[in-house]
Protein backbone atom coordinates (compact mmCIF):
# COMPACT_ATOMS: atom_id res chain seq x y z
CA UNK A 1 0.00 0.00 0.00
CA UNK A 2 3.26 2.48 0.72
CA UNK A 3 4.71 1.59 -2.18
CA UNK A 4 1.41 2.52 -4.27
CA UNK A 5 1.15 5.68 -3.01
CA UNK A 6 4.54 6.91 -3.28
CA UNK A 7 4.63 5.82 -6.63
CA UNK A 8 1.70 7.53 -7.16
CA UNK A 9 2.92 10.77 -5.81
CA UNK A 10 5.52 10.68 -8.63
CA UNK A 11 3.24 9.92 -10.82
CA UNK A 12 1.33 13.16 -9.73
CA UNK A 13 4.72 15.31 -10.03
CA UNK A 14 5.04 13.81 -13.70
CA UNK A 15 1.50 15.13 -14.24
CA UNK A 16 1.79 18.82 -13.14
CA UNK A 17 5.17 19.20 -14.42
CA UNK A 18 3.86 18.16 -17.68
CA UNK A 19 0.65 20.01 -17.60
CA UNK A 20 2.56 22.57 -17.09
CA UNK A 21 4.78 22.45 -19.79
CA UNK A 22 2.07 21.95 -22.18
CA UNK A 23 0.70 24.79 -21.05
CA UNK A 24 3.77 27.28 -21.57
CA UNK A 25 3.94 25.69 -25.00
CA UNK A 26 0.19 27.19 -25.48
CA UNK A 27 -0.64 24.74 -28.56
CA UNK A 28 2.23 24.63 -30.50
CA UNK A 29 3.37 21.11 -29.79
CA UNK A 30 1.27 18.82 -27.26
CA UNK A 31 3.90 16.72 -25.05
CA UNK A 32 2.66 13.22 -24.44
CA UNK A 33 4.81 10.81 -22.19
CA UNK A 34 2.26 7.87 -21.36
CA UNK A 35 5.04 5.74 -21.25
CA UNK A 36 6.66 7.32 -18.44
CA UNK A 37 3.61 6.90 -16.32
CA UNK A 38 3.92 3.26 -16.48
CA UNK A 39 7.25 1.91 -17.40
CA UNK A 40 8.85 2.02 -13.51
CA UNK A 41 5.97 0.70 -12.18
CA UNK A 42 5.25 -2.13 -14.59
CA UNK A 43 9.62 -3.13 -14.66
CA UNK A 44 9.88 -2.95 -10.66
CA UNK A 45 7.07 -3.13 -8.23
CA UNK A 46 4.48 -5.99 -7.31
CA UNK A 47 1.62 -6.48 -9.81
CA UNK A 48 -0.64 -4.78 -7.82
CA UNK A 49 0.96 -1.91 -5.86
CA UNK A 50 2.08 -0.85 -9.69
CA UNK A 51 -1.04 -1.70 -11.01
CA UNK A 52 -2.85 0.62 -9.01
CA UNK A 53 -0.59 3.30 -9.17
CA UNK A 54 -0.72 3.44 -13.07
CA UNK A 55 -4.38 2.83 -13.06
CA UNK A 56 -5.07 5.94 -10.33
CA UNK A 57 -2.32 7.76 -12.35
CA UNK A 58 -4.50 7.09 -15.64
CA UNK A 59 -7.75 8.83 -13.99
CA UNK A 60 -5.92 11.67 -12.74
CA UNK A 61 -4.52 12.43 -16.88
CA UNK A 62 -8.08 10.92 -18.12
CA UNK A 63 -9.62 14.12 -15.46
CA UNK A 64 -7.51 16.42 -17.33
CA UNK A 65 -7.91 15.83 -21.19
CA UNK A 66 -11.73 15.87 -22.92
CA UNK A 67 -11.62 12.18 -23.42
CA UNK A 68 -14.11 9.33 -22.68
CA UNK A 69 -13.29 8.99 -18.63
CA UNK A 70 -11.34 6.27 -18.37
CA UNK A 71 -9.36 5.46 -21.23
CA UNK A 72 -5.98 6.51 -19.87
CA UNK A 73 -6.42 4.38 -16.71
CA UNK A 74 -7.36 1.42 -19.37
CA UNK A 75 -4.35 2.06 -21.82
CA UNK A 76 -2.17 2.27 -19.07
CA UNK A 77 -3.47 -0.72 -16.89
CA UNK A 78 -3.18 -2.76 -20.35
CA UNK A 79 0.26 -1.25 -20.87
CA UNK A 80 1.18 -2.48 -17.31
CA UNK A 81 0.17 -5.92 -17.59
CA UNK A 82 2.20 -6.22 -20.99
CA UNK A 83 5.35 -4.72 -19.68
CA UNK A 84 4.92 -6.76 -16.23
CA UNK A 85 5.04 -9.95 -18.24
CA UNK A 86 7.94 -9.62 -20.02
CA UNK A 87 9.54 -7.96 -17.41
CA UNK A 88 11.82 -10.76 -16.90
CA UNK A 89 12.82 -10.85 -20.21
CA UNK A 90 14.41 -7.52 -20.38
CA UNK A 91 17.67 -6.07 -18.56
CA UNK A 92 15.04 -3.89 -16.08
CA UNK A 93 18.16 -2.86 -13.54
CA UNK A 94 19.52 -0.59 -16.80
CA UNK A 95 18.52 2.81 -17.27
CA UNK A 96 18.68 2.11 -21.21
CA UNK A 97 16.49 -0.77 -21.14
CA UNK A 98 14.17 1.43 -19.15
CA UNK A 99 14.32 4.35 -21.75
CA UNK A 100 14.04 2.29 -24.45
CA UNK A 101 10.59 0.78 -23.12
CA UNK A 102 9.49 3.71 -22.03
CA UNK A 103 9.78 5.09 -25.57
CA UNK A 104 7.84 1.99 -27.06
CA UNK A 105 5.27 2.42 -24.65
CA UNK A 106 4.67 5.81 -25.36
CA UNK A 107 4.58 5.51 -28.92
CA UNK A 108 2.07 2.40 -28.34
CA UNK A 109 -0.04 4.56 -25.84
CA UNK A 110 0.21 7.06 -28.47
CA UNK A 111 -1.46 5.84 -31.48
CA UNK A 112 -3.66 3.97 -29.21
CA UNK A 113 -5.40 7.15 -27.94
CA UNK A 114 -4.65 8.83 -31.10
CA UNK A 115 -6.59 5.94 -33.73
CA UNK A 116 -9.01 6.17 -30.66
CA UNK A 117 -10.05 9.85 -30.64
CA UNK A 118 -9.09 11.20 -34.51
CA UNK A 119 -12.53 10.03 -35.70
CA UNK A 120 -13.71 12.52 -33.63
CA UNK A 121 -12.95 15.83 -35.35
CA UNK A 122 -14.33 17.19 -38.69
CA UNK A 123 -11.38 16.17 -40.82
CA UNK A 124 -9.70 13.02 -39.21
CA UNK A 125 -6.43 13.32 -42.15
CA UNK A 126 -5.98 16.87 -41.47
CA UNK A 127 -4.37 16.22 -38.49
CA UNK A 128 -2.32 13.22 -38.46
CA UNK A 129 0.82 15.94 -39.71
CA UNK A 130 0.44 17.39 -36.50
CA UNK A 131 0.13 14.57 -34.52
CA UNK A 132 3.23 12.96 -36.03
CA UNK A 133 5.16 16.45 -34.82
CA UNK A 134 3.48 15.85 -31.43
CA UNK A 135 5.02 11.88 -31.39
CA UNK A 136 8.47 12.98 -32.45
CA UNK A 137 8.12 16.07 -29.92
CA UNK A 138 6.93 13.57 -26.89
CA UNK A 139 9.66 11.11 -27.83
CA UNK A 140 12.83 13.46 -27.59
CA UNK A 141 10.85 15.10 -24.31
CA UNK A 142 10.96 11.56 -22.95
CA UNK A 143 14.09 10.66 -23.76
CA UNK A 144 16.07 13.26 -21.99
CA UNK A 145 13.62 13.13 -18.93
CA UNK A 146 13.37 9.40 -18.33
CA UNK A 147 17.03 8.25 -16.46
CA UNK A 148 16.01 11.58 -14.31
CA UNK A 149 12.17 10.49 -13.41
CA UNK A 150 13.30 6.73 -12.97
CA UNK A 151 16.13 7.88 -10.62
CA UNK A 152 13.30 9.95 -8.72
CA UNK A 153 11.12 7.28 -8.74
CA UNK A 154 13.80 4.86 -7.00
CA UNK A 155 15.22 7.08 -4.38
CA UNK A 156 11.77 8.13 -3.30
CA UNK A 157 10.80 4.82 -2.40
CA UNK A 158 14.15 4.57 -1.03
CA UNK A 159 13.66 7.32 1.14
CA UNK A 160 9.83 6.37 2.37
CA UNK A 161 11.79 3.24 3.92
CA UNK A 162 10.56 0.66 1.50
CA UNK A 163 13.50 -1.72 1.02
CA UNK A 164 15.05 -2.35 -2.24
CA UNK A 165 14.71 -6.30 -1.73
CA UNK A 166 11.07 -6.04 -1.28
CA UNK A 167 10.25 -4.22 -4.74
CA UNK A 168 10.47 -6.72 -7.06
Amino acid sequence: MRRTFITFLTLLLLWAVVAQVNHVLDGHVYLFVGGLFVTYAALSLPLRDGLAAVVLAGLLCDAGVPVPFGLHALLFGAAHAVVFNIRDHVPREETAARVVIALLLNLALFLALSFALVGRGPAPGAVWPRLILDLVCSQVGLALVAPWFFALQSRTLVLAGVERDSLA
